[in-house]
C-alpha cells in the first residue's frame, strides 16, 4: 500500500520540547529564587516533570481543561493555594522562559524537505491548537502541514483511534495510506498501529538517533522504531505491512 501522507506529533518529535521546558523551568526557578528550597537544580526540575506528567494525565483522562492542567501544576509545585489569576501569571512568566529555548530537532527541516515533493503532512497532538498552531508559526514551520488537529478541541485524545482517524478524514486519506510519527511508544506508536495507520516511533534514546542512523526495527503488527527521521523516508518507501529487517545494534 502507498503511503501518501505522514501525520505527525510535536513535542519531543519535531520540537525539541524537553530540552526547552528544562531550560525554561531553570530560568524561571532562579527568576522566582525557588531554588533554594531544593538540594539540587536537576532534583526540582526533577519535580516539576513529575507534576507535569500528573496533571497532564488528569487533562487526557478529561478530569480537567487545558487551562485547569496549567493552574494546577503551578498549585501542586509550589504547594500553595492560588487564584487562577495568580496561576495564570507564574505559568506565563515560566512560558516567556520556555519560548526563549524553543527549536525543532535538527533531522527535521532536511525531512520535511525530502518528502515534501512525494507525501502530504498533517499533525496530531495531544494539546491544545491555540498551543500548537502558534509553536509551529514560531519555528517556521506551520506552512509544511495541510491541517494541524489536537486533542483539546477534538475531544478526544491519543491513543484513542477516533483521533488518528479524525487525522485521516482531515486529509482525506484512508488510515492504511497515512503514516504517523510520534516519540511515545504507546500513545504514539502503538495507538497509531491499533488504529490501522502505519505507525513510527522515534526513539530518540538511541545512540547516534538525531544526527546519524541508529537502524530501524518492527515487532510484528506494531510501529517502526526508528532513532533518527533520516531513516523515515525509507521505511515509508518500503513499507509493505509484513515488516522490515531490524538493524538495531
Amino acid at each position: 500500500m502507498t503511503i501518501r501522507a505522514v501525520v505527525w506529533d510535536i513535542d519531543d518529535t519535531l520540537f525539541d520540547y524537553t530540552t526547552a521546558d528544562r531550560a525554561g523551568m531553570r530560568e524561571q526557578l532562579a527568576a522566582e529564587g525557588l531554588l533554594d528550597g531544593y538540594a539540587t537544580v536537576e532534583e526540582a526540575l526533577a519535580r516539576w516533570r513529575e507534576v507535569t506528567d500528573a496533571q497532564w494525565a488528569r487533562f487526557s483522562a478529561g478530569e480537567v481543561d487545558f487551562q485547569g492542567q496549567r493552574r494546577d501544576r503551578v498549585r501542586v509545585f509550589l504547594g500553595e493555594e492560588l487564584t487562577d489569576t495568580e496561576a495564570d501569571a507564574w505559568f506565563d512568566r515560566y512560558i516567556a522562559h520556555y519560548e526563549a529555548a524553543w527549536a525543532l530537532f535538527p533531522d527535521v527541516l532536511p525531512v520535511l524537505d525530502l518528502l515534501a515533493a512525494g507525501h502530504r503532512h498533517g499533525v496530531l497532538s495531544n494539546s491544545s491548537l491555540l498551543v500548537q498552531d502558534r509553536k509551529l508559526r514560531v519555528l517556521g514551520v506551520r506552512d509544511r502541514f495541510e491541517t494541524v488537529l489536537c486533542a483539546a478541541e477534538l475531544g478526544f485524545h491519543k491513543p484513542d483511534a477516533q483521533a488518528f482517524h479524525a487525522a485521516c478524514d482531515a486529509l482525506g486519506l484512508p488510515p492504511e495510506e497515512v503514516a504517523y510519527v510520534g516519540d511515545h511508544p504507546e500513545i504514539d506508536g502503538r495507538g497509531a498501529a491499533d488504529a490501522g495507520l502505519l505507525s513510527v516511533w522515534i526513539d530518540r534514546s538511541v545512540p547516534g538517533g538525531v544526527g546519524g542512523v541508529g537502524g530501524v526495527e518492527r515487532a510484528p503488527g506494531g510501529p517502526y522504531r526508528i532513532a533518527s527521521l533520516a531513516e523515515l523516508p525509507a521505511v515509508l518507501g518500503a513499507d509493505t505491512r509484513f515488516g522490515a529487517p531490524s538493524t538495531f545494534r
